[in-house]
C-alpha cells in the first residue's frame, strides 16, 4: 500500500528522524530521572532506618534489654512511620508493630531487605506497599528489626515518571503535527516551483516562479530559477535569431558564390573568361562565409563558458602593441592619424586570444567607419578603480545613444553601415569577451567631429583587475 505523498516528503521523513532521536534521548533521560529519584528515596529511607537502629542500640547498651523493649513499645504506639520488631534469640516476636520478621533467611549479624508491607484496612481491603528495613543481632543474641514504609516516595517518583512520559508523548504528537504542517508548506511551495519547471520543460520559457518577498530559501530558489529561465529564454531566443540571421545573411554570399561558379563554368567552357579570377573570387566569398561561422561559434563558446576559458596571466599593453602593428599600415593607407598610448606594468588574467580578437574587432570598426583625414587613438591603461581599460577612440560617425545597446546584439547593423562589408558580429564578439572576463563594453561619444563627421566613438573594453 502506497503512503500519501505528504508522508513521503523529505521534511516529514526528517521530522520522523528527529522525533526518533528525541524519543531515544527522552527515554534515556527519563530512565536516569527514575533511577536517580528511586535511588534518592532508597538512600533517605536507609539513612532514617540506620539512625533509628543506632538510637535503639545505644539504649540497649546503656540501659539493657528491658528498657529497649519498653522503648520499642513506646515508639510503636507513637506517631512514627517506622516499623519495629524486637525478637528473642529464637526469633520469636516480643514487641513491635510487626507480627513477624520479613527477613526469611537471616543468617548474619546485620542485613538489609526490601519487601512488601501487607496491611488490612478497616473495610477489610488488603493493601501492599513497598518498604525497606534492617535486621541485626544484638550483643545479647536478641534480634531487632527496624523498617520504613517507602510507598509515598516511590509513588512520588512514579508520578514524576508518568508526568515526564506524558510530556514526551505530547511533544511527539506536537512534533508529528508540526511535521505534517511543515511538509504541507514545503509541498505547497515546491509544487508551485515544480509546476514552473514542468511548464518550462514543456516549452513555455515565459513562465516564472512567484517570489513572495519573505527572503527565505524558497524565495532564493525561485529567484535563481527565474534568473535561469531568463538566461535560457535569452539563449534560446538568441539561437533562434542567430539561426534566422545566419540563414538570411549567408543567403546572399552563398547565392553569389554559386552564381559566380556557374557563370565561371559557362564562360570557361566558351573560352571567354579567366577561370583563375573566377575561382579567386569564389574563394574570397567562401572565406567570408567561414569567418561568419567562426565568429558565431566563438560567441557561442564564450556565452556557454561559466568562467573565462583557458585563462592566463599576460600584459594587455604588449598585446595591444602587437595588434596595433597590424592596423598601423591600414590606417596609413587610408590617411588616418593612428596613435597609441600604452601604460607600463599592466597585468591581466584572461584569454589573450579572445582579448586580442575583441581589440582587433574594435580597431577594425574604427578603421572601417572613420573617413580619410580622421584620427584613431588606441589606449591601454589602468583606471582609478584598478580595472584595465583597452579603448579605441575615433572621429567617425559614431553610434547614437539609442543604438548603443542594440548594436552589440548579433547580426545587428545600423543604416550607415549597410554599404560596408560585414555581418554585424564584431561588437557582439567584443561584448561576449567582456562578459566572459567579468568585464563590460562601454560605448561613448568620441572627441568630436572632423570635417562634419562625428561626434566619433569611444569603445572601451573594461576588464577587472587581478585580486
Amino acid at each position: 500500500m502506497r503512503l500519501p505523498r505528504l508522508f513521503r516528503t523529505t521534511p516529514f521523513r526528517l521530522t520522523l528522524l528527529f522525533l526518533l532521536l528525541f524519543a531515544a534521548a527522552a527515554s534515556a533521560f527519563l530512565a536516569y530521572i527514575y533511577i536517580a529519584t528511586a535511588g534518592e528515596a532508597t538512600s533517605r529511607a536507609d539513612a532514617q532506618v540506620l539512625h533509628e537502629m543506632q538510637s535503639l542500640e545505644t539504649i540497649y547498651r546503656s540501659d539493657g534489654f528491658s528498657v529497649l523493649n519498653q522503648a520499642v513499645i513506646n515508639r510503636t504506639r507513637g506517631e512514627r512511620l517506622l516499623l519495629y520488631l524486637l525478637m528473642n534469640k529464637n526469633g520469636q516476636p516480643i514487641s513491635g508493630s510487626l507480627t513477624r520478621s520479613p527477613m526469611r533467611d537471616f543468617a548474619g549479624t546485620r542485613d538489609w531487605l526490601s519487601f512488601e508491607l501487607i496491611r488490612r484496612d478497616a473495610d477489610g481491603s488488603i493493601t501492599k506497599r513497598p518498604a525497606r528495613g534492617l535486621e541485626e543481632t544484638l550483643p545479647g543474641g536478641e534480634r531487632l528489626f527496624v523498617g520504613v514504609d517507602v510507598g509515598d516516595a516511590e509513588s512520588y517518583a512514579a508520578k514524576i515518571l508518568r508526568a515526564l512520559w506524558g510530556a514526551g508523548a505530547l511533544v511527539i504528537l506536537l512534533g508529528l503535527a508540526g511535521g505534517v504542517l511543515v511538509s504541507r508548506n514545503v509541498s505547497r511551495n515546491m509544487s508551485s516551483l515544480t509546476a514552473v519547471i514542468d511548464r518550462a520543460r514543456g516549452g513555455d520559457l515565459g513562465v516564472r516562479a512567484t517570489v513572495r518577498g519573505t527572503g527565505d530559501e524558497y524565495d532564493e530558489l525561485a529567484a535563481g530559477l527565474n534568473d535561469m529561465l531568463d538566461r535560457l529564454e535569452r539563449s534560446v531566443g538568441g539561437l533562434r535569431h542567430a539561426g534566422d540571421a545566419i540563414a538570411h545573411d549567408l543567403r546572399s554570399p552563398l547565392t553569389r558564390l554559386r552564381a559566380r561558379l556557374e557563370a565561371a563554368v559557362i564562360e570557361v567552357e566558351a573560352g571567354r573568361a579567366d577561370a583563375k579570377a573566377a575561382l579567386q573570387q569564389a574563394l574570397e566569398d567562401a572565406d567570408g562565409v567561414l569567418r561568419t561561422f567562426a565568429a558565431v561559434l566563438a560567441i557561442a563558446r564564450l556565452e556557454a563558458a561559466v568562467d573565462t576559458p583557458s585563462p592566463n596571466l599576460f600584459d594587455p599593453a604588449a598585446l595591444a602593441a602587437s595588434v596595433a602593428e597590424l592596423y598601423g599600415p591600414l590606417c596609413e593607407d587610408k590617411g588616418l592619424d593612428f596613435k597609441v598610448e600604452l601604460a607600463a606594468g599592466l597585468n591581466l588574467k584572461g584569454n589573450p586570444e579572445f582579448v586580442a580578437q575583441a581589440l582587433a574587432n574594435i580597431l577594425d570598426n574604427a578603421v572601417k567607419y572613420t573617413p580619410a583625414g580622421g584620427a584613431i587613438m588606441l589606449r591601454a591603461r589602468r583606471r582609478s578603480s584598478g580595472d584595465i581599460e583597452l579603448s579605441v577612440t575615433d572621429t567617425g560617425p559614431g553610434i547614437g545613444p539609442g543604438d548603443r545597446a542594440r548594436v552589440v546584439e548579433r547580426f545587428v547593423r545600423l543604416e550607415n553601415s549597410r554599404n560596408e562589408p560585414g555581418v554585424g558580429l564584431g561588437l557582439s564578439l567584443v561584448a561576449a569577451v567582456a562578459r566572459a572576463h567579468h568585464g563590460r563594453l562601454e560605448l561613448d561619444e568620441g572627441p568630436g567631429a572632423i570635417d562634419q563627421s562625428g561626434p566619433g566613438l569611444r569603445a572601451a573594453l573594461v576588464l577587472p583587475m587581478i585580486t
